[in-house]
């Protein structure tokens, strides 16, 4: 199985690349986010992902293990197949995947090409367990000094993330955005969270300092 190719860029598509390794040339599938940071002539190293099938041995690329890892899950979903799994991954970082399943936000992933409110549906709940463990995790550029503070589904601080969210998505943010958000203010506050009144009032604050939020306003 190849599970990593290194070399230069042959040749580009909507959605393939071929890289060229030592004269060889192989044809790779990949996320649109990922085909954005190749260029024709220019080094790559991809992560991979082998399909073998009776007609044919199908490779899917990836910048890096954590865009590889969520699209073997993605395709343990009923449903989602390759295709599907590149098209989430083409509009949702992993980053972004996991905290749009953590939320439950089906908006998000009907972006996808083929994604449709019951599909979507099917995926938040047969991957919610997978993210459990992402629930608090510092959300990139924000709280960047605070160590990681994952939860598990019964740490207190999981039900409070819960509430504040459903708090900020009545106020009319977006669900996705309203989870990274809560949770960059419960990792900057490390072991000690604060009460729920106190973090929405600094959820509150970090939306209106970041001002990162108003376009998912309903």
């Amino acid at each position: 199985m190849i599970a990593h190719l290194k070399g230069r860029i042959e040749a580009l598509d909507t959605d393939t690349a071929v890289i060229d390794v030592g004269g060889v040339g192989y044809l790779v599938a990949a996320s649109s986010r990922t085909l954005s940071h190749l260029a024709v002539g220019a080094p790559a190293s991809l992560w991979v992902e082998t399909v073998v099938r009776e007609d044919a041995i199908l490779l899917y690329g990836f910048l890096d293990a954590e865009e590889k890892q969520w699209f073997r899950r993605l395709t343990t979903v009923q449903g989602v197949g390759a295709k599907v799994a590149l098209g989430i991954l083409s509009v949702l970082s992993p980053g972004d995947l996991a905290r749009a399943i953590a939320a439950g936000d089906k908006t998000a992933l009907c972006r996808a090409n083929g994604v449709g409110p019951k599909l979507a549906l099917r995926v938040l709940s047969e991957l919610k367990d997978k993210v459990a463990g992402f629930a608090l995790a510092p959300v990139a550029g924000k709280a960047a000094s605070a160590p990681a503070a994952s939860a598990a589904p019964d740490d207190p601080r999981a039900a409070l993330a819960a509430d504040a969210v459903s708090a900020l998505v009545n106020l009319g943010y977006g669900s996705s955005e309203a989870f990274a958000v809560v949770a960059a203010v419960i990792s900057a506050s490390g072991d000690a969270a604060p009460d729920l009144s106190t973090l929405i009032a600094r959820a509150l604050k970090e939306i209106a300092r970041a001002g990162n939020l108003g376009g998912e306003r309903r």
